[in-house]
């Protein structure tokens, strides 16, 4: 037995009526059509709620996938499918947002708040924070202090602050011009 779902005719009209019913809506990925066993399904959100209950904790594909009862391969697919990001991905966006909430709404140092946050170096933490967000740790903790982030109903706020990660974080660097290649670096090495 599969669960399936389609959308079918104009895929803009869609677009508009589901972005009108749940307010702000962004479309990951181009799931267009899906089908997957239910049971497959939920192991899958088993994976994903493990991952958001302890996204502090280093959550290989192996162990994601010894938790949904897959193996690696079809893991990392089915659930790129399911959630419209690979698990990596997903859990990113988690400990984004975590480093995010503690930054704006404590005084912890910046180097506890990416250590709780599973970052294992503060460098990695402050590059990977600057990739996703736009400013660094300390910029995200000043802005909060100075009041420059507006009043607006808590769900918009979230919604704003969720990181943009529809592209890896290494083909955004390498978009932008703020990171170089492996290519580079080996070029540069060899001069």
């Amino acid at each position: 037995m599969t669960f399936g779902f389609a959308v079918r005719g104009d895929e803009q009209a869609a677009k508009r009526t589901v972005k009108s019913a749940c307010g702000t809506f962004r479309l990951l990925g181009s799931a267009v059509s899906v089908t997957q066993d239910p049971e497959l399904l939920r192991r899958l959100l088993r994976a994903k709620d493990r991952m958001t209950a302890a996204p502090h904790e280093a959550w290989p594909i192996r162990r994601l996938a010894r938790v949904a009862g897959a193996s690696e391969a079809h893991f990392a697919r089915a659930f790129k499918e399911a959630f419209g990001a690979p698990p990596h991905r997903f859990l990113l966006t988690l400990r984004i947002e975590r480093a995010s909430t503690l930054l704006r709404e404590t005084e912890r140092p910046i180097a506890e708040i990416a250590l709780c946050c599973g970052w294992a170096s503060l460098g990695t933490f402050g590059r990977t924070f600057r990739d996703v967000t736009g400013v660094s740790p300390t910029e995200c903790r000043q802005r909060a202090q100075t009041g420059r982030e507006t009043e607006v109903p808590a769900c918009f706020a979230r919604d704003g602050r969720r990181p943009d990660l529809n592209i890896a974080v290494s083909e955004k660097r390498a978009r932008d011009g703020g990171g170089t290649s492996r290519t580079e670096t080996k070029e540069r090495s060899d001069e």
